[in-house]
């Protein structure tokens, strides 16, 4: 078993193919998402850091995420074999299968960094469920993207706003929130 003791896991959520698909999830932040998930991965794997994969298999068949659909696949920056697959079809990764937590801690892994896709959803979730577990929690923004939101007063909340207010709910109470220059050297 390879010794991590004391380092940090990247947690790669859900960068599928179906969330390219305009029509159904609507306008996107960052457009810088992918290339820094790619920069991160890259990363870990010049330091041999632990490196997980997650992906969501929705329970809706009409969903881009189901799976059988072409979205359930990763995105073409998301190469190479993780460390851990986990699969999951709820918005936390520590909810998925392998047991995410039951990994981390007998790796000897202390901390997390979440990138992925969608900020205020999944990676949201992750983060949070990490940080209550007791992970070192690090939320790298500029690594994630999200969907403008039309809400039940039909305002519509833009997506650039939504990953802000979690950046600051986040950088508030359950880790640190940086950017990937802040990691990638």
């Amino acid at each position: 078993m390879r010794d991590w003791s004391g380092s940090t896991a990247l947690i790669v959520v859900d960068v599928q193919q179906g969330f390219d698909d305009v029509a159904y999830w609507g306008e996107r932040s960052n457009p810088d998402c992918e290339v820094n998930v790619a920069r991160l991965i890259a990363a870990w794997r010049d330091h041999e850091w632990p490196i997980v994969f997650v992906r969501h298999d929705s329970r809706s068949g009409a969903s881009p995420l189901a799976p059988g659909q072409s979205g359930n696949a990763f995105k073409d920056v998301v190469s190479g074999d993780p460390d851990l697959l986990v699969v999951k079809s709820v918005h936390s990764a520590f909810h998925g299968d392998p047991d995410l937590d039951a990994w981390l801690a007998g790796h000897g892994i202390t901390g997390i960094a979440v990138c992925g896709i969608q900020t205020n959803m999944c990676c949201e979730t992750t983060a949070r469920v990490g940080s209550d577990l007791g992970y070192e929690m690090l939320f790298v923004l500029d690594a994630t993207h999200t969907f403008d939101i039309i809400g039940a007063n039909h305002q519509v909340y833009r997506a650039r706003e939504i990953a802000r207010y979690t950046a600051l709910t986040l950088d508030a109470d359950f880790g640190k929130v940086v950017a990937t220059r802040d990691l990638v050297t």
